[in-house]
């Protein structure tokens, strides 16, 4: 968990490989079977020329960076907006990188506003958003 929680204050970024083994296996989790996500048949007929990664895999990520910054704090009540840009697909390593933009004060209680990115291996931004989390006075 970061101990200095402050304004321009870098989050450590997440590095992760996509295979279309954690994409079958997010499938079973989370019910969707949607063949553009497994069946790699289906999906070299669209216009993604084969699968991709569900959208909610990579925003598990994004929290997972979230919830190593901020541990119970993310986890009680953080909030995402994301803006999906490109698709992830097999191959792919993502980098999430996110900064602590602005420390806000709301009714007594201390906001963390963030933003991030998540980027492929060739530069190309696959999402990017912003998140809120509550942080208490001995986060800070």
């Amino acid at each position: 968990m970061l101990i200095d929680i402050q304004e321009g204050k870098a989050l450590n970024p997440m590095v992760i490989h996509i295979t279309q083994e954690k994409i079958n296996l997010y499938a079973e989790a989370s019910g969707d079977f949607n063949p553009i996500h497994i069946d790699e048949s289906f999906a070299a007929k669209t216009p993604f020329g084969g699968t991709i990664a569900h959208g909610m895999l990579n925003l598990a990520h994004v929290s997972e960076m979230m919830t190593s910054a901020f541990g119970r704090s993310w986890l009680s009540g953080g909030k995402l907006r994301a803006k999906f840009k490109e698709p992830a697909r097999p191959g792919d390593t993502l980098t999430i990188n996110g900064r602590i933009d602005c420390v806000e004060q709301k009714n007594g209680i201390s906001y963390a506003n963030c933003t991030f990115e998540c980027l492929n291996q060739k530069g190309e931004t696959i999402v990017t958003g912003e998140a809120i989390v509550k942080v208490s006075s001995d986060e800070r």
